[in-house]
């Protein structure tokens, strides 16, 4: 029997396999310039127009595959990001499409559970999969909280802002297509009013937004009369960002549900619940009329579409809370908009519908009853398996007191407390001098570490350690973060986690 196992892991929809594509794709570093960039050399209009333009560029990666790469199988084997980058790079070909193109015809295929929780992601990448596969999520006693993240929202104020300038070079750009070619206007405008389901067909490189909900009534409808034609859209998006700008001039706190939300905007300026429900649809049907390949300029305005689409969809399990200031910067007004899923049940019930078998196992599932119920499921079995260690490896230890017999925890009541923060460094320091392979501290939020590393370092507790172990911080950026963790197991390995004298200023 032959196998193909393909690991898939993303960053942004376009991955950072395309790196040694171009030197202007390969300079940016986040995962929404990288796709814009990319867009810019593989969408159809383009390739359209390097036919009858030689010199406007395109990616001769994708050019390559697409002559030759679709029509050979991939050899039998196991591939890794690295392995398709380099098998890529022998053939000529464009290794993200490469991967996208052997997720279809592999065995096993390992990924971020986002490929398929997140609506946005699922639809670009994970649609072809069979209703047969088996899919299983592995170190699943998270699983709640991914739900959670891929249907919520976060609005500032200067996304806003931003949002705005989205609005006035559409403005431009549809008032330019009018005066130089009206017909593409036209054609989109008799798309609509047959409905999304013909309209939805799209090449694959010209997969613009994923729908975050799209559910089936949806596509068997036709967009508003309201928002039909481009410039009314657009007008109506200026409405409702003008609109999402005067609820975010708080000075408190203020909650309330998606009705309540839907209310008052129509209330306020006229703005009805179901062309809310299609604006993510429209948006991408508009961009596409605007043949606008770098989308990286857009996300603002992607983002309110999106949360339009949702806070109009979804009635129940969703809040909307609205925030004078960031956690970051909590004296400094910087008010947020949060429409926060509250029900983990909503992003995985399309997993539950389409595939047949769906395993959910982790080492820490527990209590095992309750995941069936935040999930809204009914597991056929479930089973819990005994853990056996050929050797003594653990030894659970809670220190309650520091050398001063101060008491701590990270309790929220007593985390900021001066003494506790001096006593857990004065810990770390005890345990770096003594423990001789790498050492995990754990904090319980970003924003916490920040303070605690802060007071470290002004007390001298962070020069101490670093005299036993080098330091990895991990932060918010996932590229950032990869690397901290490779290093950090690298010099656990070859070090125990000390520094090198040689290297101790790099």
């Amino acid at each position: 029997m032959h196998i193909s196992c393909v690991f898939f892991v993303e960053n942004g929809y376009y991955v950072d396999l395309i790196c040694f594509c171009c030197l202007k794709v390969s300079a940016q570093r986040f995962g929404k310039l990288v796709d814009g960039k990319c867009r810019t050399l593989t969408a159809s209009h383009i390739r359209m127009q390097h036919s009858s333009n030689p010199d406007i560029p395109v990616c001769q990666f994708y050019e390559e595959f697409d002559v030759h790469g679709k029509q050979l199988p991939l050899p039998t084997g196991i591939y890794n990001l690295d392995d398709l980058k380099v098998y890529g790079k022998q053939k000529g070909w464009c290794p993200y499409f490469l991967a996208r193109y052997s997720i279809l015809h592999a065995n096993i295929i390992v990924y971020s559970y986002h490929y398929l929780l997140d609506p946005k992601i699922a639809d670009l990448v994970s649609k072809e999969l069979s209703r047969r596969s088996v899919v299983v999520f592995d170190e699943a006693h998270n699983i709640d909280n991914v739900c959670i993240d891929s249907m919520s929202v976060n609005i500032t104020r200067r996304m806003l802002d931003q949002c705005q300038n989205n609005i006035e070079t559409l403005q431009k750009t549809i008032q330019h297509i009018k005066e130089t070619d009206a017909a593409k206007l036209k054609e989109e405008y008799r798309h609509l009013v047959e409905g999304l389901k013909e309209a939805h067909v799209a090449r694959e490189t010209d997969i613009y937004l994923a729908n975050p909900v799209l559910p089936d009534e949806i596509l068997q409808e036709s967009i508003p009369g309201s928002i039909r034609t481009a410039e009314h859209f657009v007008g109506f998006m200026k409405r409702f960002v003008e609109y999402l700008k005067s609820r975010l001039r708080v000075h408190h706190v203020v909650a309330e549900n998606p009705p309540s939300f839907l209310k008052d905007v129509f209330d306020k300026v006229c703005i009805e619940r179901k062309p809310l429900r299609f604006c993510s649809e429209r948006l991408r049907s508009l961009l596409q009329t605007l043949e606008v390949a770098d989308l990286s300029n857009f996300s603002p305005i992607i983002l309110v579409s999106n949360f339009a689409t949702l806070v109009s969809t979804y009635a129940k399990g969703f809040t909307i809370i609205m925030e004078p200031f960031d956690d970051k910067t909590p004296t400094v007004l910087n008010p947020v908009l949060h429409f926060s899923c509250m029900d983990p049940s909503i992003a995985i019930k399309p997993v539950f519908e389409r595939f047949q078998s769906v395993i959910i196992t982790s080492g820490t599932l527990s209590p095992l009853d309750m995941y069936p119920k935040i999930l809204d499921f009914r597991p056929v079995i479930m089973s819990t398996f005994t853990m056996t260690l050929s050797r003594t490896c653990l030894c659970p230890m809670i220190v309650g007191r520091g050398n001063d017999q101060v008491t701590i925890s990270s309790k929220f009541e007593t985390r900021e407390d001066i003494a506790v923060i001096r006593n857990y460094g004065n810990l770390l320091l005890e345990m770096s001098a003594i423990v001789p392979d790498g050492i995990v501290s754990f904090f319980t939020s970003y924003h916490y570490m920040e303070n605690i590393v802060a007071s470290w370092y002004e007390q001298g507790i962070l020069e101490n350690i670093q005299r036993n172990k080098l330091i990895f911080i991990e932060t918010q950026d996932a590229a950032e973060t990869s690397v901290a963790l490779d290093k950090y197991q690298e010099v656990s390995e070859t070090q125990g986690g000390k520094p090198d004298a040689n290297n101790a200023n790099k």
